[in-house]
């Protein structure tokens, strides 16, 4: 039975302390549903548009009578439809991710979808209604994917979350029903303010090649009331003071709109690009008998885990793991039976060694406690670091002009998910090349990664921003040796940046002046060759050449 549809107790029941509204089953909701939207689908609907437009899902949580999402649908090829859990409806749970809804329990989560209700906070938005906008959520998420489509939840303020989705998928126009009180009137200036920084390029039979990058723009549409606010004989200003006026006035002279029909189809879904995971222990125990016995993937782990396109180049545990839903010593054990029933091998040994890794930053975070949250690390390293917001944003929207630095990151904010190899580029090029406070890149990743648990995130990043326990310092990941070595034929930065797949292959990775110009110049390395070559002692650090090739050698995995 659907998550989003409480089983409701049959007729005969003697406990009448419950009184469920509908009191239906959940199959006789659903034979409802499939009669009212095929009663409304419009098989003659047809699009007009080209590129992706966004669906901002607000209080209009529904897929009948939505002119945001048909006007998205006619405009565009692809529709994104989202909706942000805005921290401020939740008081101090800003920080807080994930979760299930359970009646009963405390602390719970439904279908995955980024959200806490726990009675122990104090909420903006009460713990019923709370529940009840997640059920709704569910079922919004339900009848779209009937139609072919999703639903995108993401937890964070939507002047954040739209303008960074706009900008990763190219986004035209994002439609959202018109709202009318002060605070969500403010969200909306804000939002528009935010698609206002993000430029787009035009693409499909309209686009000129010497046509100009344009701004998404914020379309808002009257969609709350019975009465459309168009068709009122006044003005809201001159709106009447007493109801029975009002009331008179609009049954004399207005008419009611007619619902608006649907399409047969709201695919096809942008964001099905790339890693789709499925949550829950089922799903993790069915990856880890798909990965090491049905594809028998585990015996060359160690030679493919630096990939970074497709399911199989590593084993993908991290996001089951990092929300409990796999035992690490289920895996230990798994391990242990494959090297006895196939092959021992430095890949079997290398999942283990990963594991380890990763009980490493666990315990680290009880030896160092809150120093793995703070500017210096463990070490208490004294640094000067940049909070540029808008270079941030750069590398955070995937805008700085390097490829693979932007593929990653769109990667990250479409999937939740980025490779190990792309984690240590992105995060050497944020405080290397760009002099970035480390703890703005660990904060990003903490709201984007599926599996993202606090002693592992922030364990890497002090060990990446040579803040870390490791005595280690420097470590620097050079943009071109890494293309060559992990992506030499530019396939990777081609699927998450279309505009490179026309480009010759070895040009994907420093396209020149036909990509986004480059934030900032790489701390060593030629960008124009693609060849690796150090500055001069007096250029940096004032280090010997000996020191140098030493360092470079040992930095450059």
């Amino acid at each position: 039975m659907d998550s989003s549809m409480k089983s409701v107790p049959s007729s005969s029941s003697s406990d009448k302390t419950n009184f469920w509204v509908p009191s239906l089953e959940s199959n006789e909701i659903d034979r409802i549903v499939e009669e009212t939207f095929g009663g409304y689908s419009d098989l003659k609907m047809q699009r007009r548009g080209e590129g992706v437009a966004i669906v901002w899902f607000r209080n209009d949580l529904r897929v009948l009578d939505n002119e945001a999402l048909c006007r998205a649908w006619v405009s565009s090829k692809m529709v994104l439809p989202v909706y942000c859990v805005d921290p401020r409806l939740f008081g101090g749970l800003e920080n807080l991710q994930c979760c299930t809804l359970d009646g009963l329990a405390k602390r719970c989560i439904v279908d995955s979808i980024g959200l806490i209700i726990d009675s122990s906070f104090e909420f903006k938005l009460h713990s019923l209604r709370a529940q009840f906008l997640i059920e709704c959520l569910v079922d919004l998420r339900k009848n779209l994917i009937k139609l072919g489509s999703n639903l995108l939840i993401r937890h964070g303020k939507p002047e954040d979350i739209i303008p960074s989705l706009a900008q990763t998928f190219g986004v035209h126009t994002v439609y959202a029903h018109k709202e009318t009180c002060s605070e969500e009137l403010l969200v909306e200036q804000l939002v528009s303010k935010g698609l206002q920084q993000v430029t787009i390029r035009p693409e499909g039979q309209k686009a000129k090649s010497d046509q100009k990058p344009l701004n998404p723009k914020l379309q808002l549409i009257w969609g709350s009331t019975m009465y459309h606010i168009d068709d009122l004989p006044f003005t809201p200003a001159n709106l009447p003071d007493i109801y029975t006026q009002f009331r008179k006035s609009v049954e004399s002279k207005c008419t009611i709109r007619g619902c608006l029909k649907l399409p047969t189809s709201l695919g096809p879904l942008r964001v099905t690009k790339g890693m789709c995971f499925i949550g829950g222990e089922s799903a993790a125990l069915g990856r880890v008998n798909e990965y090491f016995w049905s594809k028998d993937m585990l015996k060359v782990y160690k030679e493919t885990r630096n990939g970074m396109l497709g399911p199989n180049y590593s084993t993908k545990f991290s996001p089951w793991l990092a929300f409990g839903c796999l035992s690490p010593r289920f895996v230990y054990e798994e391990v242990k039976r494959y090297e006895k029933e196939r092959i021992a091998n430095d890949s079997t040994y290398w999942v283990l060694f990963e594991l380890i890794w990763r009980d490493y930053f666990r315990f680290i975070s009880i030896k160092y406690r809150n120093s793995i949250f703070h500017l210096g690390g463990p070490r208490k390293v004294v640094t000067k670091w940049s909070q540029d917001r808008a270079l941030f944003e750069s590398w955070r929207d995937g805008r700085t002009g390097y490829p693979l630095i932007d593929a990653n990151m769109k990667e990250l904010s479409a999937t939740g998910f980025m490779s190990n190899r792309g984690r240590q580029i992105v995060c050497s090029f944020l405080v290397r090349d760009m002099g970035i406070d480390w703890r703005m890149g660990a904060e990003w990743f903490e709201t984007c990664l599926l599996d993202y648990d606090p002693c592992s995130n922030y364990g890497n990043w002090t060990y990446g921003a040579g803040v870390g326990n490791d005595p280690r310092e420097d470590r620097y990941f050079s943009i071109p040796k890494q293309a060559q070595n992990y992506d030499p034929e530019g396939e990777y930065v081609a699927f998450w940046l279309p505009e490179l797949q026309r480009l010759p292959k070895e040009k994907r990775h420093f396209p020149g002046i036909s990509y986004t110009k480059q934030v900032v110049p790489l701390k060593f390395g030629n960008t124009s060759s693609g060849s690796s070559r150090a500055r001069t002692p007096n250029q940096r650090s004032g280090r010997s050449n000996t020191d140098i090739r030493r360092w470079m050698k040992d930095s450059r995995r």
